[in-house]
């Protein structure tokens, strides 16, 4: 057995959750992934898979093989790389996350736009609000909206978006319009737990950076879960706008707060440091720069 097809194999099967899923994966019998991990263990003399009928997981040794075992593969894929970018083609798999709302709306289509381009790339876009582990979860790419914290990976921004109060017009019709940031205190603030602090947000009042509570009894950890509940009149929102530009555009919700400036939100895209970017990578990414910029331009009512 080629060594490189047992890490396949193994680091398939921790993808995966399963032997037959990750055959199908890397089109291959169950029973072939399964004769290559053994034989890989055999090699190694160590167990990396604990096996039951219900579930499978990694050993102590199967977690530490694993880091290695991705960056393994990474190394092999990127001499593929180089040798096909002489050739004009791109190859290969790319795994990338996006956030739900996010990648519903844009990662997807621009996604499937991208593959249909490069049909000789293989892509999994896992779509999660979480911060996964690039390194630990065999990622390439993570896209990801607004401050980040501080990380080894490297960042690019490949757009921007804003973050928009909006409420229902029926809402709107039982409580007070707010005409300041400090009137949201006295509102129902429907609260998405995806953001840094879901409790409090950061306005420009009379030029001064100004961080308001948001009080509520609402929070949700999906930015289109959120919209759902402002429709429906349950209360105020911030909400980024590419979420609910539509919405504002044809009157279903309306925009609140317009004078009073928030910062904007960067889009970006993290990969992990590395001395070559497979030109797979490189080329993904310039595709959603170029795509996000016409698609973000967001219709904005009067002010």
């Amino acid at each position: 057995m080629d060594r490189i097809d047992g890490i396949r194999a193994f680091v398939a099967v921790v993808d995966a959750g399963s032997f037959t899923r990750a055959g199908e994966r890397l089109g291959i019998s169950n029973k072939l992934v399964s004769k290559y991990v053994a034989a890989l263990e055999g090699q190694q003399g160590v167990t990396l898979l604990n096996r039951t009928t219900r579930a499978l997981s990694l050993t102590p040794a199967g977690e530490r093989y694993l880091t290695a075992a991705r960056r393994v593969l990474a190394a092999v894929e990127e001499l593929d790389a180089q040798a096909h970018a002489e050739e004009g083609a791109l190859t290969g798999r790319l795994r990338i996350t996006a956030p739900v709302a996010f990648g519903e709306m844009f990662a997807t289509t621009l996604t499937r736009d991208f593959a249909r381009a490069h049909p000789g790339i293989d892509i999994d876009l896992n779509l999660s609000d979480r911060y996964v582990d690039l390194a630990a979860e065999g990622f390439d790419l993570a896209l990801r909206i607004g401050q980040l914290p501080d990380s080894s990976l490297i960042a690019r921004r490949i757009g921007q978006t804003e973050t928009w109060v909006v409420a229902s017009p029926a809402y709107l019709a039982a409580h007070p319009r707010p005409d300041r940031p400090e009137d949201l205190r006295d509102h129902v603030n429907i609260r998405d737990s995806n953001a840094q602090n879901p409790g409090r947000a950061v306005f420009l009042i009379e030029g001064k950076a100004v961080s308001v509570p948001l009080p509520g009894r609402i929070t949700v950890n999906s930015a289109q879960a959120v919209r759902r509940l402002v429709l429906e009149g349950e209360g105020v929102a911030l909400i980024p706008s590419f979420v609910v530009a539509r919405d504002v555009a044809e009157g279903r919700l309306e925009r609140l707060l317009p004078g009073f400036v928030r910062p904007q939100l960067d889009i970006q895209a993290l990969y992990l440091p590395r001395p070559f970017l497979p030109p797979r990578l490189t080329a993904y990414l310039d595709h959603l720069r170029m795509g996000l910029s016409p698609l973000l331009k967001a219709p904005r009512p009067d002010s």
